[in-house]
């Protein structure tokens, strides 16, 4: 039997020599390999839906553009609740990689007073993606929170699916928001719902925090 007090000596595999005991797993071993991006008309463009009333929609479509943008894939997000009034830490993050992040809100639509006007923010906003979702300059482009827009009855659920379907071959598209439509979830190919089980505002009325929430 090997030295167990060296921990990086490996159990002795006795499974093959006791009759009726399973060999116990084995971590996979990873080849190395170059890892390169395949041209577009090679790629699986995916729709990505990051939906629920949980933390971290936005955070994972974060976490995509920081590693797309270290493979040199060009990358952009639009925001349609968040203001360009005032910079997020994504936003200053952004800017040190070259990556595009768009605010095309008014801030917290739930708080407006003026709701045709958020209705007016996001229909303009919708057509500044769809023009560069058409322009096919982007590798990944991220529509946060944009299913509030739908909540809201802003943008029609059905036309938007249409166009992301049309996309241009190759493209990753992020979508993220609380209740996301049925109708969304039936035509992403990855979506992941985020499930609240604490907060440190709802059991301890701890407010937002710089660089965990904006």
């Amino acid at each position: 039997m090997a030295d167990r007090t060296d921990p990086l000596t490996p159990p002795s595999d006795t499974a093959s020599t006791t009759p009726g005991r399973r060999r116990p797993p084995r971590p996979k071993k990873k080849q190395p390999g170059p890892y390169r991006v395949p041209p577009r008309e090679r790629r699986h463009g995916l729709l990505i839906v990051n939906t629920g009333h949980g933390k971290g929609k936005t955070t994972a479509a974060l976490g995509v553009l920081l590693r797309a943008s270290g493979r040199g894939m060009r990358v952009g997000m639009f925001q349609f609740i968040k203001s360009a009034a005032h910079p997020y830490g994504e936003h200053l993050a952004a800017a040190t990689l070259g990556v595009e992040i768009v605010p095309l809100g008014d801030g917290f639509t739930w708080l407006s007073e003026n709701i045709a006007a958020d209705r007016a923010l996001a229909e303009a906003g919708w057509e500044r993606c769809r023009a560069a979702l058409a322009s096919g300059e982007y590798d990944v482009l991220i529509l946060d929170e944009m299913t509030y827009a739908f909540t809201y009855g802003w943008l029609d659920v059905d036309a938007v699916i249409a166009v992301l379907r049309a996309r241009p071959v190759g493209t990753h598209v992020i979508v993220t928001g609380r209740d996301a439509p049925e109708a969304l979830v039936a035509a992403a190919d990855l979506v992941t719902e985020m499930r609240l089980i604490k907060h440190p505002y709802r059991e301890q009325g701890i407010g937002a925090q710089p660089g965990i929430e904006l």
